[in-house]
Formats: C-alpha cells, sequence, structure tokens
C-alpha cells in the first residue's frame, strides 16, 4: 500500500461530482505511490457537522498514523474541528485545506461548526500544515484565508491568483507540498 491521502469534500448540492474531478488531478499528479480515498459524506446539500465528523473520524481510524489529510471548503471546516477536537490517533502526516471557509468571528457562522479561539495550539505542533485559496474564489471570500492564517498561524498559505473556489481544477500546489513531505 502507498501512502494514504485521505480527500474530505466540500457542501452542497453536486458538491462530490464536483470534488471528484479535484480528487482525481490530485491521484494523477501524486502517482501510483499514493492511494487517495475519497469517501462519502453524508447529506452533501444539507450536511449535519457531527455525522460528517463522525464519518470523518471513522475514516482517519482507519488510515492509521501518517496520512495526509486534505479537506475542500466545508470539508476542510468539519476536519479542522474534528482534530481541534484530539479525534486523531496516531498523528497525520500533512494536513491540506482548500478554500475553507473561516467559522468564527469574523467569518462566517456555519451553525454547528465553530472553530475554537485557540484553534492553532490544540493541532498537533509537529503535523505541517497548509492553506490554499484562490484569490477569484466566488464561492469562500478570499478574506477568509488571512482569517484562518490568524487562527493557525503555524500554517503555510499558498494564495493562488487567478484561481477560483475549485482552483481551476489544479491542486498541483497541493501534489507539490504533499511530495515534499516525502
Amino acid at each position: 500500500m502507498g501512502r494514504r491521502v485521505l480527500f474530505v469534500q466540500g457542501a452542497g448540492p453536486g458538491a462530490r461530482a464536483e470534488d471528484a474531478a479535484l480528487v482525481a488531478g490530485l491521484g494523477a499528479a501524486l502517482g501510483p505511490e499514493f492511494e487517495v480515498r475519497y469517501p462519502e459524506l453524508p447529506n452533501e446539500a444539507a450536511p449535519e457537522a457531527a455525522a460528517w465528523q463522525a464519518r470523518i473520524g471513522e475514516e482517519l481510524a482507519t488510515l492509521g498514523g501518517g496520512a495526509l489529510l486534505v479537506g475542500h471548503s466545508a470539508g476542510g471546516a468539519n476536519l479542522l474541528m474534528v482534530l481541534a477536537r484530539g479525534r486523531t490517533a496516531p498523528e497525520p502526516a500533512g494536513v491540506f485545506l482548500i478554500a475553507v471557509p473561516f467559522c468564527g468571528p469574523g467569518g462566517w457562522d456555519c451553525g454547528d461548526v465553530v472553530l475554537p479561539p485557540d484553534l492553532g495550539t490544540r493541532l498537533p505542533d509537529r503535523v505541517p500544515l497548509f492553506l490554499y485559496h484562490g484569490r477569484d474564489d466566488a464561492v469562500v471570500p478570499f478574506a477568509h484565508v488571512d482569517l484562518n492564517a490568524r487562527a493557525l498561524p503555524q500554517a503555510v498559505v499558498r494564495r493562488l491568483a487567478g484561481r477560483d473556489h475549485q482552483l481551476n481544477g489544479d491542486l498541483s500546489e497541493v501534489a507539490s507540498d504533499i511530495r515534499r513531505l516525502r
């Protein structure tokens, strides 16, 4: 088995199908030595945080240590919640968050997803963390990357010019960062 990558999809009608293209592109960019898992999350059109976080937790438990975690949009916000609550043991090898809304003061009201004010200190400090956001994102405002960066000062931030919410279907920066961790 190759290096394990978990991709957590975004939310909204049709999000799984849209993100499937990102998963395929990431898998192709990483090559056969990586296994990219893409579990289906319940009720993507109107997700419930508890159900999504439970499903993410189940996936993390099956992956074991050293997995690489990629979260897109609402999936990334829910992945952060799971990580912040310390539900991941053993530690992942890296966390890669794409176009993630900031769920807290100054950002969005995300219902049951409320990032703790001490978010940065709740994540394992040895785990590399990356934030990616396209400047032309019409779904999650670009300002959210700066809010997330303040909450996660240990993160490497990639602000991508000319890229939309799906990063124009190009996860080459994500793949490059994943490969650098090897």
